[in-house]
């Protein structure tokens, strides 16, 4: 009996030592999948194509199959974001009507629609909700200027923001629906890239205006003040339609009053070439006011970026892979597949948004991050 055990731990030492970096996961969907976000304790929600959401309570070991929100089969859920383990709003990417925001308060057995977008030729493209409460909901350009709405109550009620720092061509500019990370609003420093013919552009919000009498609601933020946004050129992407920046992180964690930390880093680059290396990478020390190019840049167009607050690494993904950064984005390298896999080549690659430890792609492609990919380094 004893000889069976250690036999049977020798047979699991040389699965564990043969599985990828990421380890693949049955998510019983084939719909691409570009909606991820972890929330911790094992709980993580997915979204995509074909009005698919999916949910996990157990650290991904079960991926259970949401109910699909009422007439929204034909929608692409390009973004979702959980609150707990039952609740979770998830948005849709589409023309006009097409952008929608569900919410789901009993573990998706049921939808509510929150949102529909009120613009026919506009595109939402990022959903941001920080603690529950606070939001930001980010659209392509309609007659001359981002579409932004805030939200301050979870997501029930939107306001648009009119500011002329938001000015941009529809024609020559616009966001991407490809992460749900070209919008972030950590401690509600608001920050979102664009991409286009005219190049690649950071979004901040660089200044809050006490208000007066003279503001109207839409120039507002709920505590009363007014916002003042400043555009910085980036040299990511190729001044092209596909283009330009698709994700962009910080160190900063969740909690009542997380540390505001400077560090920014920004990723993309052309999504019609995926081994292209160049302008892929850039990073920013005083939070997206002056920006340096990734000296070693990652290996091809990556679509999303993270933290792995753990082994003190940054992470971004894209079709032909992964790469890291332990220097906070000034240098890149691959994280190389596992020489001893042989029965999935491709399991490290065909990736599309990130929330650690979890990576979505196409066709129903959810991987977790091998514990023993990344070696740990010390604070």
């Amino acid at each position: 009996m004893q000889r069976t055990h250690s036999l049977l731990a020798l047979i699991f030492i040389s699965l564990g030592t043969a599985s990828a970096q990421w380890q693949l996961q049955t998510s019983n969907t084939t719909a691409d999948l570009r909606g991820i976000h972890s929330i911790g304790n094992g709980v993580a929600w997915a979204s995509g194509a074909n009005g698919t959401v999916l949910r996990t309570e157990d650290g991904g070991y079960v991926w259970q199959s949401c109910s699909i929100p009422p007439n929204a089969e034909y929608l692409d859920f390009r973004g979702i974001q959980a609150f707990d383990a039952n609740t979770a709003i998830v948005m849709s990417s589409g023309k006009g009507h097409l952008s929608r925001l569900y919410k789901t308060t009993d573990g998706c057995h049921s939808w509510k629609l929150l949102f529909t977008n009120p613009d026919k030729d506009g595109c939402w493209d990022a959903l941001y909700i920080d603690r529950g409460k606070w939001g930001w909901l980010l659209g392509d350009p309609v007659r001359g200027a981002f579409v932004l709405f805030d939200t301050d109550n979870g997501g029930k009620t939107w306001t648009r923001k009119h500011n002329k720092g938001l000015s941009a061509d529809p024609a020559a500019q616009g966001a991407f629906a490809a992460s749900n990370s070209s919008l972030m609003a950590p401690v509600s420093s608001v920050t979102f890239g664009s991409g286009g013919t005219v190049g690649a552009f950071i979004y901040r919000r660089a200044q809050l205006q006490i208000c007066l009498d003279e503001c109207s609601k839409e120039d507002l933020d709920p505590e009363g003040r007014r916002d003042k946004w400043e555009r910085q050129s980036l040299p990511l992407g190729a001044h092209s339609e596909t283009s330009g920046i698709f994700s962009i992180g910080t160190k900063n964690g969740s909690g009542a009053n997380p540390p505001l930390n400077p560090l920014v880093i920004a990723v993309g680059g052309d999504y019609s070439k995926p081994d292209d290396s160049s302008g892929t990478a850039a990073w920013s020390a005083d939070w997206a006011e002056h920006w340096n190019t990734a000296q070693t840049p990652p290996h091809g167009f990556r679509s999303a970026v993270a933290y792995d607050e753990q082994t003190k690494t940054w992470i971004t993904v894209g079709p032909n892979g992964t790469d890291l950064s332990t220097d906070d984005g000034k240098n890149w390298r691959p994280l190389l597949p596992n020489p001893a896999l042989h029965d999935a080549p491709d399991a490290d690659k065909n990736w599309n948004a990130l929330s650690l430890p979890f990576v979505v792609g196409p066709k129903g492609r959810i991987g977790k991050l091998n514990p023993t990919a990344i070696p740990t380094r010390p604070s």
